[in-house]
């Protein structure tokens, strides 16, 4: 099993501005000279981490992370109550791509997201296929009116009820409506009082981590009890989830086929509860030249063994 290489740390890093007020943290690390890629993070509003360098050998590629609109180390933060929502789109994150490749004074990248990232990846690639040398897709999302019902409106509760209870309990009573669940948090999570929001975000981010893997990850929970963060997390993605991404509906599936040739790992847990197995299948009946992975005994996190490994295997073979 492959596992992250070594720790490292970034040898350039700034902000870059990028219009609407807002901008966005990047860093680079690992070889200035080598192949370019770049890290998208999930959520959105999950921002990157340390660990997220360790997908690729630093010998040879050329890493930049970023963090996007409004989360991480990007400013102004979504918590911030002058923050403008109405310019945090998947477009404007699909722009600010393009800026930071310019800026770096890279011509062409291999592009690697997860869960959000994966949406985010697709978005950019079917827009800019030029600037793709590969894609690396994992824990496939794609907005669909159907993956945010099953997640978010009662569905998933089938295999998680008692971590459901929890989700649906932040809500007024008469607010637990499935079919309204996404909507109904809006009104919480984008209350400018504390004592409403952050309670909310918080039941929202600890109803997606206590479900991103098969075997329970306490540090996962307790990352979800951080209320400034959780706020971050829960007002982006149900500012997105309640725009539908500003997709049409199956978009990203029905214009995969503009991919046909970038080449493509799609890596997909099979027990993955927030993001599952049937949109990657869909991806990859749209897109069958690329590889897919359908990982047995495994979820929706990135550092569970066996997506790792399909991971840094695809890392590692186009980086020769």
């Amino acid at each position: 099993m492959r596992q992250l290489y070594p720790e490292i740390e970034p040898h350039a890093s700034g902000l870059l501005e990028v219009g609407d007020g807002h901008s966005i943290y990047w860093e680079e690390c690992g070889n200035p000279q080598g192949k370019p890629v770049v890290f998208l993070h999930g959520g959105p509003g999950g921002g990157s981490t340390p660990k997220h360098r360790r997908l690729f050998d630093p010998a040879k590629y050329r890493i930049v992370l970023l963090d996007q609109r409004g989360c991480g180390r990007s400013r102004p933060l979504a918590s911030d109550p002058a923050a403008d929502m109405s310019a945090n789109t998947t477009w404007h994150l699909v722009a600010d791509l393009e800026r930071l490749r310019t800026a770096r004074g890279i011509e062409k990248w291999q592009v690697f997201g997860g869960s959000w990232g994966s949406s985010l990846a697709l978005a950019y690639a079917q827009k800019h296929t030029d600037r793709v040398t590969e894609l690396v897709l994992r824990g496939i999302f794609t907005l669909r009116r159907s993956e945010l019902e099953w997640f978010y409106e009662g569905p998933a509760a089938n295999l998680s009820p008692d971590k459901w209870a929890g989700f649906v309990q932040a809500l007024p009573e008469s607010e637990r409506v499935p079919g309204s669940l996404i909507d109904n948090y809006a009104k919480q999570l984008f209350d400018p009082d504390p004592a409403v929001h952050q309670p909310a975000a918080v039941a929202w981010a600890t109803w997606e981590l206590g479900n991103l893997t098969v075997a329970p990850r306490p540090d996962l929970i307790a990352h979800a009890q951080d209320p400034l963060d959780s706020t971050v997390f829960a007002r982006i993605e149900n500012h997105f989830f309640t725009h539908d991404g500003w997709l049409t509906p199956g978009q990203l599936i029905a214009d995969a086929p503009r991919l046909a040739g970038i080449p493509t790992v799609i890596v997909q847990g099979r027990w993955d509860i927030c993001t599952p197995a049937t949109t990657a299948w869909d991806l990859h009946r749209a897109l069958p030249e690329a590889q897919f992975h359908l990982i047995e005994d495994a979820g929706h996190a990135f550092d569970e063994p066996g997506i790792l490994d399909a991971l840094i295997t695809a890392t590692d073979r186009f980086a020769r």
